[in-house]
C-alpha cells in the first residue's frame, strides 16, 4: 500500500472532497408504534397529520371541541354530533394491525396534555395560541410542530412516497411545497409498487443473511445482487426466491474477498447526464478515485461511506502521477475493495483508460468500464449541431490539443483536419489555440471556416463563442483557459454560426474581432 500512501493527503487546489453538502434540516425516520402523540385542533390539516401519524402506529390523541371538528376530521373519527367516541383508524389496504389509534378528547388542549407525549402537533389560529402551545410543549420536552407557522416548528413534515417498509420523504425546508409535491410525483413513477414486496422480503431475510455473511464486501455484494433482482422487472418476488437468495449467501460465504475496479465516465459536469449504470457503480464503491474535473454534483450521488481520493491531473497545476494512481488502484483492489476510477467525460476518450486497464490486467484484477458522455457530444447538443450532418460532414475526429512535451502533437495530419467536410474537435487545446489556428491555416483551411470555442461545457459557468477560424485564437484568449476548453472546427458548425444571435447572452462570450494569429 506504499504507493497509495504517497498520494496527496489534502485535496489539490484547495478543493474539499466533501461526503455531503450542507443540509437545511436533518431527515429522521422515527418509530412511533404505540407512542402517544398529541394533535391539537380539528381542521382538515390537523386531520391529515392525525391520519399520517396513526399510519405510523402511533396512539394519536386529538384535542378539539366537537364544534371545531371539520368534515375530514369527523369522517376520520366517526364522530356524530351528540357523541365523541375513540376510533380505530380504518385501513384502506386491509392492514389494520400496523395502524395506531385516533382518540378524540372533546375539549381544547391544556398544559397537562403534553404528559408522556413524544410529539405535539398544533393547529393554532393566532400567533398568541401558537406561542402558548409551542412553549407548553417545549416546557415538557416534547418536539413540536405548529401547522403553517414555521417560527413555532422544531421539525417539519415532507412529501412522502410510501412503499413501506420503503419510505421516501422529500423536503424543501418549507420554501416550495409545490416543488416537493412535483418531486414526489416523479419518484412515484420511478419506484414500482412491487418494491414493497421486495422490501418486505429483505426484512425477512436480513438476519439469516447476516448469519451467513460478515459485514463487508461479501455482504454488500449479496445485497447489490438482491437490488438487481428487485429492479429487474415490475413483479413481486415469486415463490421460492427467498430460499434461492439464502443459498446464494451461503455460496458467497465461502468465496474469497476479491476487489475490482470500474472506470466510470462522469460526463462533462452536469450530473443529470450520468448514466444509470454509472450511478449504480458510485453507489457500490468502497473507494472513489476522482479527477479534478468531476463536479461536486456528481460526487453527491456516490455512496456516503465510500472513501474519496482526489487524483486530479491539470495542466500547470500540482498533479498526481499516473503511475501512482495505477499503483493505488492495484493496492486497493488486492485489499478486496471495490474501486471506482471516476473520470470526466468518457474514460475511453483521452482519459488514459488504456494505460490503467493494461496495468490492472497484468495484475489479474477484474475491470469494468462504464462509458460517459464525452464533452464534444455535450457541446454539440447544447449548440443543436450534428457533428456528422450529412450535408456538411463526412467524418468527425477528436484530437488532443497538446503533446506530452507541451507542444502540438507530432505527426498530426493537418491537411485532413483542414478539410471543411471533416468535423474536428480539439480537447485540451486552450493553451495551443493560436498554434492550432496557424497549423490549420498553413494546411489550407479557409479563414472563414466556422469555429466554436466552449469552456466548462454543461456547467453553470459555461461560456461559448461561435465565429470564424481566423478569430478563434482571440476568442480563447478572451474566454480564458482556467476551465477545460473545447475547440470545434468544420462546416458542421455553419448553422450554429448563422444562428449565433439566438444564443442566450449569458452563455456566450464574444471577444472583439482580432487579427489572425497565423
Amino acid at each position: 500500500m506504499d504507493a497509495m500512501l504517497s498520494l496527496p493527503n489534502e485535496p489539490l487546489d484547495g478543493r474539499q472532497a466533501e461526503r455531503m453538502a450542507p443540509l437545511a434540516k436533518l431527515p429522521v425516520f422515527w418509530d412511533l408504534k404505540s407512542k402517544r402523540v398529541l394533535v391539537a385542533g380539528g381542521s382538515d390539516a390537523a386531520a391529515w397529520k392525525a391520519e399520517l401519524l396513526a399510519a405510523c402506529g402511533a396512539d394519536v390523541h386529538v384535542f378539539a371541541p366537537n364544534e371545531d371538528l371539520g368534515e375530514v376530521m369527523r369522517g376520520l373519527l366517526d364522530v356524530v354530533p351528540e357523541a365523541s367516541l375513540p376510533s380505530v383508524l380504518p385501513d384502506r389496504r386491509g392492514n389494520q394491525a400496523r395502524r395506531g389509534r385516533i382518540l378524540h378528547h372533546p375539549h381544547a388542549w391544556h398544559p397537562d396534555v403534553f404528559t408522556e407525549a413524544v410529539l405535539a402537533i398544533g393547529d393554532c389560529e393566532t400567533d398568541q395560541e401558537a406561542r402558548a402551545f409551542f412553549s407548553g410543549a417545549r416546557a415538557s420536552g416534547v418536539p413540536v410542530n405548529v401547522i403553517d407557522k414555521p417560527a413555532y416548528c422544531q421539525f417539519q413534515f415532507g412529501s412522502i412516497v410510501n412503499r413501506s417498509p420503503v419510505v421516501v420523504a422529500i423536503s424543501t425546508d418549507g420554501a416550495a411545497p409545490i416543488l416537493a409535491q412535483a418531486i414526489r410525483r416523479r419518484i412515484e413513477t420511478l419506484l414500482p409498487p412491487a418494491l414493497k414486496g421486495w422490501a418486505q422480503l429483505a426484512q425477512a431475510l436480513r438476519d439469516r443473511v447476516n448469519e451467513r455473511l460478515a459485514p463487508g464486501a461479501l455482504r454488500r455484494r449479496f445485497w447489490e445482487g438482491f437490488v438487481d433482482r428487485c429492479f429487474a422487472g415490475t413483479n413481486t418476488p415469486e415463490e421460492g426466491v427467498g430460499q434461492a437468495l439464502l443459498d446464494e449467501a451461503t455460496r458467497l460465504s465461502g468465496a474469497p474477498a476479491t476487489g475490482r475496479v470500474t472506470l466510470v465516465g462522469a460526463g462533462p459536469g452536469d450530473a443529470e447526464l450520468l448514466t444509470l449504470k454509472a450511478v449504480r457503480a458510485l453507489q457500490a464503491a468502497d473507494v472513489i478515485l476522482f479527477d479534478d474535473l468531476v463536479s461536486n454534483e456528481v460526487l453527491e450521488l456516490a455512496r456516503r461511506e465510500a472513501k474519496r481520493m482526489l487524483v486530479g491531473k491539470r495542466g500547470g497545476r500540482q498533479s498526481c502521477r499516473q503511475e501512482d494512481i495505477n499503483d493505488t488502484m492495484v493496492a486497493l483492489a488486492k485489499a478486496g475493495k471495490r474501486v471506482v476510477r471516476l473520470k470526466s467525460g468518457d474514460p475511453m476518450i483521452f482519459g488514459r483508460a488504456g494505460e490503467e486497464i493494461s496495468r490492472l490486467a497484468r495484475e489479474g484484477i477484474p475491470v469494468d468500464v462504464v462509458p460517459g458522455i464525452t464533452a464534444a457530444s455535450a457541446m454539440a447538443a447544447n449548440l443543436g449541431v450534428s457533428l456528422t450532418h450529412r450535408d456538411h460532414a463526412q467524418a468527425v475526429r477528436f484530437v488532443t490539443g497538446h503533446s506530452r512535451d507541451g507542444g502540438l502533437p507530432a505527426g498530426t495530419d493537418w491537411a485532413s483536419l483542414a478539410d471543411p467536410r471533416t468535423t474536428t474537435v480539439f480537447y485540451m487545446g486552450g493553451r495551443m489555440a493560436a498554434k492550432i489556428q496557424a497549423a490549420l491555416s498553413a494546411a489550407g483551411a479557409s479563414p472563414n471556416l466556422p469555429a466554436v470555442v466552449a469552456s466548462a461545457v454543461t456547467r453553470p459557468n459555461e461560456q461559448r463563442w461561435i465565429g470564424r477560424l481566423d478569430e478563434m485564437a482571440g476568442a480563447v484568449a478572451s474566454i480564458g483557459v482556467d476551465e477545460p476548453v473545447l475547440i470545434g472546427i468544420g462546416a458542421a458548425f455553419r448553422e450554429a454560426l448563422a444562428s449565433e444571435a439566438a444564443i442566450p447572452a449569458s452563455l456566450t462570450a464574444t471577444p472583439p474581432p482580432v487579427a489572425s494569429a497565423g
